[in-house]
């Protein structure tokens, strides 16, 4: 046996356990990660067939976005130990395995030698340290080419990032991924690895987002969708991917992705990391990460199981999209406890998670720049008589009321401002939101802020503020609350209460006949949260 083979059993230390990674939007991922979406794959196929795809010989496996070359290369030691008895010889199994079932598609020509390096234990698959022996190309099975963006004026057509941002020259990587760029992956398929291809298995971790050119430069767009939806259209038996989770319930651009996927009864498993630390060690992706499992051959409802530092804490086998909601309830516990309290608000038994127009928190939440004031308005420093209030982030700015628009006639009645992004982390207990407060009449606001009412008095606005603080009120926020930003939707599951009151916990807890063990869950979920009386 020679070195390059004997590695192929060893990896002893692994250097693709401590690689650092590209961004936060092209991450590395860890070979015990990508070992546990195998494990996974491993079971549902052998529920579907009753068998083992690490003992079939003619099975073909892709991972389209391909960097490190850990699912290609855990997968060849997978086929390497199954297929032992039907290829006895090693290197004979070994050059079978790397020519005729594992491919994969490089990301940019660092990673594909990288990926080849990986797997072939040499960047030239036909090089004299390659395990691989019958090869015909230097790339092996794992292909890479320049590709360019389609610009149709100032968007990708393909990706629909910034020209301004990604129209580089040679000396540059494009950020073109050949997967994504085309309007027949079939076609492009045959291109790349040859007439009559047909993959069994799609796996990988396909990049996150690209830059849109909003935002000051800062913004961006999600492009992990268009990875998926490529390889479904590949028409594998099985798919599994790592993505980021926004597409739960939000996520620019993610609507129609989102509805064909909780419409999907072809999806089995989701299994949920609400913290992406514990997937991607020192890289926060807002909202955590998920990856899926399809299966072409099966359907039902979802297996989903919720990961907190390495332990599953929950899971339970149920349908994507409940009835009346329009996201994926993210946490199995939440489900029961809304339908508790749409119950107590509709009337109905076995209501849908969904409130007649009336009875919705949302109607008094305003849409996002209610006055029309971006983050970047400047009002004068020193009030002047006959000024109105202008609430931005860090401060006040003054200026006149005539000066600022008033669609909805709130500058002169009481109101609560809430920041549109939340404070907090992705770990729990966090308070979901930031804390509220009143605005007066007089007063209006930057983007910063979404406003609440209008109320009838002060004492109103702080009895909404009460009910603000509550957990359970925060609780049914985070299951639509994908990111940091809690825009108005975010509210939607939320039921409006006799405000000539002030509310806690305990009430809401005894009308909504929450149990200690929802209430528990609730509690380490979000954090007590301290309102001003002022």
């Amino acid at each position: 046996m020679n070195q390059a083979l004997f590695t192929l059993k060893t990896h002893n230390p692994d250097v693709l356990s401590c690689i650092a990674n590209l961004s936060n939007d092209e991450v590395f991922t860890p070979p015990e990660f990508a070992n546990q979406m195998l494990d996974v794959l491993t079971e549902e196929w052998h529920k579907t067939y009753g068998t083992s795809p690490w003992e079939d010989k003619s099975l073909k496996f892709l991972d389209p976005a391909t960097k490190s070359g850990v699912f290609l290369r855990e997968i060849v030691k997978r086929l390497n130990v199954g297929l032992a008895q039907q290829i006895p010889d090693l290197t004979e199994r070994i050059d079978h395995i790397l020519t005729k079932q594992v491919f994969g598609i490089g990301i940019t020509e660092l990673t594909s030698f990288l990926a080849r390096r990986s797997v072939y234990c040499s960047k030239n698959a036909k090089g004299v340290h390659s395990i691989a022996r019958s090869f015909d190309s230097e790339d092996g099975g794992i292909w890479y080419e320049r590709v360019e963006h389609d610009w149709t004026g100032q968007r990708c057509q393909y990706c629909g990032t910034s020209r301004s941002e990604y129209e580089r020259s040679v000396d540059f990587e494009s950020h073109a991924y050949a997967f994504i760029h085309t309007h027949d992956i079939n076609l492009e398929i045959k291109r790349m690895f040859g007439e009559n291809m047909r993959f069994d298995v799609i796996i990988g971790n396909p990049p996150y987002q690209l830059s849109d050119g909003g935002g000051s430069g800062t913004s961006a767009a999600p492009i992990y969708q268009h990875f998926v939806n490529q390889a479904k259209a590949l028409d594998p038996r099985f798919l599994s991917m790592v993505i980021p989770a926004r597409w739960f319930s939000g996520g620019k651009g993610l609507d129609e992705f989102r509805a064909e996927m909780l419409s999907d009864t072809r999806l089995r498993r989701i299994e949920d990391f609400p913290d992406s630390s514990d997937v991607f060690p020192g890289v926060q992706i807002k909202g955590g990460v998920c990856y899926f499992l399809w299966n072409k051959d099966s359907r039902g409802d979802v297996q989903i199981a919720t990961h907190d530092k390495g332990r599953v804490i929950s899971e339970a086998s149920r349908p994507l999209l409940e009835q009346g909601a329009d996201v994926f309830i993210r946490y199995n516990e939440a489900v029961p406890i809304l339908k508790k309290v749409m119950e107590v608000e509709t009337g109905k038994k076995n209501p849908s998670l969904s409130l007649p127009e009336g009875l919705r928190f949302a109607d008094v939440v305003s849409v996002r720049r209610p006055f029309n004031l971006d983050s970047t308005f400047k009002g004068r420093s020193k009030k002047k008589a006959g000024e109105i209030d202008i609430y931005r982030a860090g401060g006040i700015d003054y200026a006149k009321e005539s000066e600022i628009e008033d669609p909805n006639k709130l500058i002169n009645k009481w109101k609560v401002f809430i920041p549109f992004l939340a404070s907090g982390s992705d770990s729990f207990p966090h308070p979901i939101l930031s804390t509220p407060f009143i605005g007066g009449p007089g007063t209006a606001c930057t983007e910063t802020y979404l406003t609440i009412g209008p109320f009838k008095s002060k004492q109103e606005c702080k009895n909404v503020m009460s009910y603000i603080a509550t957990r359970l009120f925060r609780f049914i926020v985070l299951q639509k609350k994908p990111s940091q930003n809690a825009t108005r939707k975010v509210y939607e599951f939320i039921p409006v209460q006799d405000f000539s009151v002030p509310w806690n916990d305990e009430m809401l807890y005894k009308k909504y006949k929450i149990t200690k063990e929802e209430i528990a869950f609730i509690e380490s979920m979000v954090r007590p949260m301290e309102i001003s009386n002022e």
